[in-house]
């Protein structure tokens, strides 16, 4: 059984509240959890003490058994200093892509030739 940390929703619409949870991988995202660990409210602001609760020797244990947390709660722990998370960059994708690359090739070649 794979164990995720992960963030399951709850609030309404357009007004997001999210529960740390720790839950078999293969559950839907708001299904059937084993243990809830902290809340996120993001719609509180950043220096607000209430905008993540979580109980870190819990995350710890659950980390050390072997949950692996998914990218917005690695960021989350991050921020608390229970684990340490690695940047991530991909400058591959924020590159144009071939039509994009034709198109500005095309326009710079117009404008040469205006100059001429």
């Amino acid at each position: 059984m794979s164990l995720k940390i992960r963030l399951s929703r709850g609030g309404a619409k357009k007004r997001p509240f999210y529960r740390i949870v720790i839950a078999d991988s293969r559950m839907p995202r708001d299904g059937r959890f084993i243990e809830k660990i902290g809340t996120f409210d993001p719609l509180k602001p950043k220096d607000d003490a209430a905008r993540l609760v979580l109980d870190v020797e819990q995350a710890k244990a659950w980390i050390a058994k072997g949950a692996q947390p998914t990218d917005r709660v690695a960021r989350l722990l991050d921020t608390l200093g229970v684990m340490k998370r690695e940047a991530r960059s991909n400058p591959e994708k924020s590159k144009p892509k071939k039509k994009a690359q034709e198109r500005a090739a095309a326009a710079a070649a117009a404008a040469e030739a205006a100059d001429e």
